[in-house]
């Protein structure tokens, strides 16, 4: 029976492929990405490939010769503009399709001993390599501006929060030493990612490898991988490369979107201690008083947008079979780039924010000493003062600070040695040795900072030597940077080199 539906789809979609719904949805924005990110990654795999195949005396030099001749003619500025051409099913047979007409049947030799899998997966490591060494980069110069800010405000004595309440007295440079060493974790995490991205699928073939005697070692290290995937089903299948990029790369940006949310609450009139500059704010277009933080507002935005577009590529994983599959290729690779693209930028965005910020110092150490926060260092001090233990001198304070918050006092200002006297008679039944100089002390927050000199504590002395010891992990992990970005460039160049040295004998 004729079915009018299944006719108007055959109208819509054609008889041939591609089907028109399937061009649209999936192969040209395939081939747009591809040609966006993947030509100059392609064009290195062919001329590493070949002279592999020169080298195992699998190809004649001078017909190699022919082959780079074409491959240079590869115009890359006008493929990018040549829209999807439906008789290529990808940019992978169009530029084969065009070193054929180039240099003649010889450059199908090209195709020896490889497949668009491993090829692929090459291309997309390659790309990613890139991207995340860019990211690194990022990072590294967001964290030289949290180094900067922490030696900036050692002497910024604030009040610091367990579970959004009121806690101990600290610095704002403790908390931005704290930013720096989470920073770090992700920083690791990433090179940790690379070091995984970084290996080799070429010569895995469809799957099984190939029964040419081809080096796979070789290409390797023409292409600037560091190690190459053993298992040539391993090679074209495992996609664990991309979903650990994807986990660092989302617990980076939850991590940062934390911080965040506390300078967008610290900036509000009721906080008062920070005021950004002027071209991270808007004005509302009604209240005429408003300085509308939105610079810190889409910073946390964008990182769900991070996390977002890397669970994306996580839940793509789940559940696929473990083979070659389009669900861990062309559809998911730009999602990875998303993720990584938008935290790069995110990190620009948060160092001007943070780097131009005014920060009300004189603010957050009034607060901190009329804060009952700093009671800590006094039942620490009865310990001392009165060979207490913790327990008994913390339940003395405890009572004293209690009394005032039942009778509405919230500040330092009405805490009395007296007041500690008359808990302590009912507790221990005797009044306290300490005396009222120390009882001052022990509630005064620069005291409380200076002597929290331990390692990781915000003392100034500490703190001074922690800036120090992050200047000197600074040099080191900007070090890695510099020299796998050498290395990819010296590889490219080694195998111009190549070339240049068999025209030279070939003239």
């Amino acid at each position: 029976m004729d079915s009018k539906v299944r006719q108007k789809i055959i109208e819509k979609e054609g008889t041939e492929f591609p089907a028109k719904t399937y061009k649209k949805l999936v192969l040209e924005p395939a081939f747009n990405h591809a040609k966006e990110n993947f030509i100059l990654p392609m064009i290195q795999i062919h001329l590493a490939h070949l002279i592999m195949l020169v080298e195992q005396r699998i190809v004649a030099k001078d017909e190699a010769l022919n082959i780079y001749r074409a491959i240079k003619k590869i115009d890359i500025g006008e493929l990018k503009k040549h829209p999807y051409d439906p008789s290529f099913e990808d940019l992978f047979f169009q530029i084969e399709h065009f070193l054929i007409e180039e240099a003649g049947d010889i450059a199908g030799n090209l195709h020896i001993a490889r497949s668009r899998n491993d090829m692929g997966i090459a291309i997309y490591r390659m790309t990613l390599r890139e991207k995340l060494l860019n990211l690194i980069q990022a990072a590294l110069n967001f964290r030289q501006c949290l180094i900067e800010l922490t030696s900036e405000h050692i002497d910024t004595v604030m009040i610091g929060y367990t579970h959004t309440q009121q806690a101990q007295p600290t610095t704002l440079a403790h908390y931005f030493n704290a930013m720096t060493d989470v920073l770090t974790r992700d920083i690791r995490r990433l090179m940790a990612a690379y070091q995984t991205v970084n290996r080799s699928s070429m010569g895995a073939a469809a799957l099984t490898t190939s029964g040419f005697p081809i080096n796979r070692k070789r290409v390797q290290e023409l292409l600037g991988f560091e190690d190459m995937i053993d298992n040539a089903w391993d090679a074209v299948a495992g996609a664990d490369y991309i979903g650990e990029t994807a986990a660092a790369v989302q617990l980076a940006g939850i991590n940062l979107g934390r911080s965040a949310q506390d300078f967008l609450l610290w900036g509000t009139q009721e906080f008062g201690c920070l005021k950004l500059a002027s071209p991270f704010v808007q004005i509302s277009s009604i209240m005429p008083q408003k300085r509308n933080p939105v610079s810190i507002e889409h910073i946390r935005s964008l990182l769900s947008t991070v996390a977002g577009n890397a669970q994306t590529v996580l839940t793509m994983i789940h559940n696929t079979p473990f083979g070659d599959i389009v669900d861990t290729e062309d559809d998911m690779q730009p999602y990875m780039w998303k993720a990584i693209d938008c935290l790069q930028n995110v990190y620009g965005l948060f160092a001007g924010v943070l780097m131009t910020m005014e920060v009300n110092r004189e603010k957050l150490l009034e607060r901190a000493k009329k804060s009952f926060a700093n009671v800590t260092e006094l039942a620490d001090t009865l310990v001392r003062t009165d060979r207490l233990s913790f327990r008994k001198a913390h339940e003395i304070v405890s009572a004293a600070v209690r009394e005032l918050s039942s009778e509405g006092k919230e500040s330092l200002d009405d805490f009395h040695l007296d007041l500690l006297n008359r808990h302590a008679e009912k507790i221990i039944g005797r009044k306290l040795s300490i005396t009222e100089e120390q009882f001052k002390n022990a509630l005064d927050p620069v005291h409380f900072v200076r002597i929290r000199s331990l390692e990781g504590g915000p003392s100034p002395e500490r703190m001074t030597n922690t800036v120090r010891e992050r200047i000197r992990q600074q040099e080191e992990l900007e070090k890695w940077a510099e020299e796998k970005g050498k290395r990819l460039k010296e590889k490219r160049e080694q195998i111009e080199q190549i070339f240049a040295e068999w025209v030279r004998e070939n003239e």
